[in-house]
């Protein structure tokens, strides 16, 4: 029995892919969303962006790599705000590209309302919504 071997594609064809199973949203209706208490924005920028640029109030700030394991409402290592599998999450990276991926892996754990936000932290930032200094 042999396996055929998938045939590679570049990350925008994968993007695009991946972008198919959700609807993303934009920064405003992100900061809708997680003002009224109906989604948990995740700041998965590495801290050198973080102190740079700032940070979006009340948002969870979780590494990349640490993503899936804080998350996860079945995992050992999760924190507090990984309630269910009914969370809705919107994952914020730099500029909307790591984000993208970051919540395709967090369907895969079951988080199906899980999105991202176009744009990332520049679109954010660019929307004049608010942001404070990093600690």
């Amino acid at each position: 029995m042999s396996v055929r071997p998938e045939v590679p594609v570049g990350i925008d064809e994968l993007l695009e892919r991946v972008r198919e199973g959700y609807v993303r949203i934009g920064p405003q209706e992100a900061y809708e969303v997680a003002r009224s208490g109906e989604a948990l924005l995740v700041d998965i920028r590495y801290e050198a962006l973080r102190e740079r640029d700032g940070l979006i109030p009340g948002a969870l700030v979780v590494e990349r790599n640490e993503l899936e394991w804080r998350l996860d409402p079945l995992g050992s290592h999760r924190l507090p705000q990984a309630v269910g599998h009914d969370l809705r999450v919107v994952v914020i990276c730099n500029e909307g590209y790591a984000s993208s991926l970051a919540a395709e892996s967090l369907h895969r754990l079951g988080l199906q309302r899980a999105t991202d936000m176009t744009g990332g932290f520049q679109a954010w930032r660019h929307a004049g919504l608010p942001v404070t200094a990093s600690l």
